[in-house]
Formats: C-alpha cells, sequence, structure tokens
C-alpha cells in the first residue's frame, strides 16, 4: 500500500538570481532549488509544480507549489526540512496536505500580482532590488484612468509577449488600481489568469501615461485593438512579485 501525500506549500522568493521560475537546462529557477531540496529530503527524484510562471528577476511573497511524496513526515515537518534545504533566497511557509489530484496552475482561480515603481529623484538603495525608480513624478490621476479601463474580461493580446499556438489571450482583470506611500507608488492586479509579460507591459504602458506620452484614451486604444506586443514597453521584471493565488478547494492561502 502507496504512503504516498499530496503537499502544496506557499513559496516566497527573491528573484534577482534566478532566470525564472520553471526548471531550465543550465540555470537557475526556482522549481530547480524546490526539487532539489525535495530530493535530499524525500530521497528520490521529486517533481514540484508551481502555480504560475514567473520571468527572470520576478519576486515572489505568495506563489504555490505542489508535491506528492512516499513519506510519513508531517506537513509542519516537511515544511522544516524543506527550508533547511533550500537556498537564503527561496523559502516555504503554510505545508499543507492537499487532495491527490490537485493542480496548483489549473485549480487556481485568481492571482495577485503588484508592480512597484519608485519617483524618488534620487536612489533608495534598500528599494533597487524591489522596485522600478523613474525618477520624477508622474501624473497618477492620468494612470488610474487609464488602468480602469483593464477592467472586465477581453483580449489582451497587446499585452503579451509571444504565446503558443493555441493559446487564448484572453483574460478576466477583476483589479487594477495604484496606492501611494511617499515616492513608493504600488499597481495591484487581480486577474483570472495572466499571460507572458502581461503586468509588465502593463505597467510599461501607464508609466508612459503618467509620463504624458499617451493618453489614457490611447493606452485603452491599443489594449482594444489587441495588436500582440504593442503595449509597452515591458517594465524592468525587478519590480514585480507575485502576491498570493487564490482557490476554491484544496488549498487555501
Amino acid at each position: 500500500m502507496s504512503d504516498t501525500t499530496r503537499f502544496a506549500a506557499t513559496v516566497s522568493y527573491d528573484g534577482q538570481e534566478f532566470a525564472g521560475s520553471q526548471r531550465q537546462l543550465h540555470a537557475r529557477t526556482v522549481q530547480g532549488e524546490l526539487e532539489t531540496a525535495a530530493e535530499r529530503l524525500f530521497g528520490g527524484a521529486t517533481r514540484v509544480e508551481l502555480a504560475g510562471r514567473t520571468d527572470a528577476g520576478v519576486h515572489a511573497i505568495g506563489q504555490v507549489a505542489a508535491f506528492s511524496a512516499d513519506t510519513a513526515l508531517e506537513p509542519g515537518t516537511v515544511e522544516r526540512a524543506l527550508n533547511a534545504h533550500l537556498p537564503e533566497d527561496v523559502a516555504v511557509r503554510d505545508v499543507r496536505e492537499v487532495p491527490e489530484g490537485f493542480d496548483p496552475r489549473r485549480w487556481a482561480r485568481r492571482r495577485w500580482y503588484r508592480y512597484s515603481l519608485l519617483t524618488s529623484a534620487v536612489r533608495l538603495p534598500l528599494q533597487r532590488r524591489t522596485a522600478w525608480r523613474i525618477g520624477s513624478p508622474l501624473e497618477l490621476a492620468a494612470m488610474k484612468d487609464a488602468a480602469r479601463t483593464l477592467l472586465g474580461r477581453r483580449d489582451f493580446s497587446a499585452c503579451a509577449g509571444p504565446l503558443e499556438e493555441g493559446r487564448s489571450p484572453v483574460r478576466t482583470v477583476a483589479e487594477a488600481n495604484f496606492s501611494q506611500a511617499g515616492c513608493l507608488l504600488a499597481f495591484d492586479i487581480e486577474a483570472d489568469a495572466f499571460l507572458p509579460q502581461m503586468v509588465r507591459r502593463i505597467v510599461g504602458g501607464l508609466v508612459r501615461v503618467g509620463r504624458g506620452a499617451i493618453s489614457a484614451g490611447e493606452f485603452e486604444n491599443a489594449v482594444a485593438a489587441a495588436a500582440p506586443a504593442t503595449v509597452g514597453p515591458p517594465a524592468p521584471p525587478h519590480g514585480l512579485s507575485l502576491q498570493r493565488v487564490w482557490y476554491d478547494e484544496g488549498y487555501a492561502t
């Protein structure tokens, strides 16, 4: 009789030194580090699946991973042991048992990303790894107007990098708003799922609005036209962080 247990965990990482979240040959990735740690813990190859793909340099506070193992260890013990094997720039928390078929990507219902912008005229060294320094004030009211036009279900081809053949560019955005604390400006966006480069291209376009290069109406028209990869250019990856993934069942975060 098998003792295989399915686990899920919330994963945080500093993306600075990673080539992305998904395993790649000859490159350091989040998935690779998690699988290496799991192999050391469980004594055999362990496949780790993630809720979403993040680009090189992108961070996460609330990525979700799932893996199965033949073990009698309790989730709390698995959590402590994995963290003992993981490097300093990645960690797991809230390790729990989940249903056997739990798929962190397909079962996800909503995802939240935050992009951080720094409008300080001078460098703030503590923010250099996690915020894009614009260096000058932005017209926030116009950016908010443009962000509101993203809400709803539509074709986001204009905000995406290259898509695999047959992949739908239609996504539903539930929230898209800004908040400000001094010179730090946060753009929060929630959707059922995201396309490659989608958030970074949206932010790149919104910054153009904030700088007066285009109007909120022109931004809206560019998104609606759905011409591939025409909104942007992509904002730098280090300002982006995956904050949270929601599930209706299996794993409540």
